[in-house]
């Protein structure tokens, strides 16, 4: 199965978000962290994960007669690199943000109906910010934002450190105005973002 196909699906990038960070989990932990989805479903997707490389087998043990697997991530399987993306159709786009933000909504759902979910001591943010950027101001905020993550990506499991998700998203909503197709109206698409709050 390719990368794309095999990582845009809501339950699998969910898998995978839960096991970031280094974490080894068996499948039934798993089932444990992610309530929503059906046994069945986890341990089809575990399988598929396992099978095409995303998840690699730490150690094996017999549980009740059965043989239980404790798995950890293949970091460098979960991303999908510049030659794959460069040939990503829009369709493809958009069945991948779908999956995106349809894993991401689960994933939230979930940690608000958690025991002991406050997104105001947890810091949670969700805003949407439209900010006018030319070409090279949007590289420039890229590259900063991405050296911000990376100097962080490598934590592992500490008893001070949480794991969170963050899921950054830039897409243009208006085209520039020297554009022949810019929007008749332009602030159309300021009006359907808002900007929510952080509580």
């Amino acid at each position: 199965m390719d990368t794309l196909t095999l990582l845009l699906h809501p339950v699998r990038l969910r898998i995978v978000h839960a096991m970031a960070g280094g974490r080894v989990r068996t499948t039934a932990d798993l089932c444990e962290q992610l309530p929503d989805v059906p046994k069945t479903t986890i341990y089809r997707h575990v399988g598929l994960l396992a099978d095409n490389g995303v998840l690699d087998v730490v150690d094996e043990q017999r549980v009740h007669g059965a043989v239980e697997r404790r798995y950890r991530l293949r970091g460098a399987r979960t991303r999908i690199g510049p030659e794959d993306a460069a040939g990503m159709t829009v369709d493809d786009h958009r069945r991948a943000f779908a999956a995106a933000v349809a894993a991401l909504l689960a994933s939230f759902n979930g940690y608000l109906d958690g025991a002991g979910a406050d997104p105001t001591a947890d810091s949670v943010g969700y805003r949407q910010i439209p900010l006018w950027l030319s070409p090279a101001e949007l590289a420039e905020m890229v590259e900063e934002m991405q050296a911000g993550i990376l100097a962080r990506a490598e934590n592992e499991p500490a008893p001070d450190r949480g794991l969170y998700l963050l899921s950054p998203i830039f897409f243009p909503i208006e085209k520039a105005e020297g554009d022949p197709e810019a929007a008749d109206n332009p602030t159309a698409a300021d009006s359907a973002t808002g900007d929510g709050p952080t509580s």
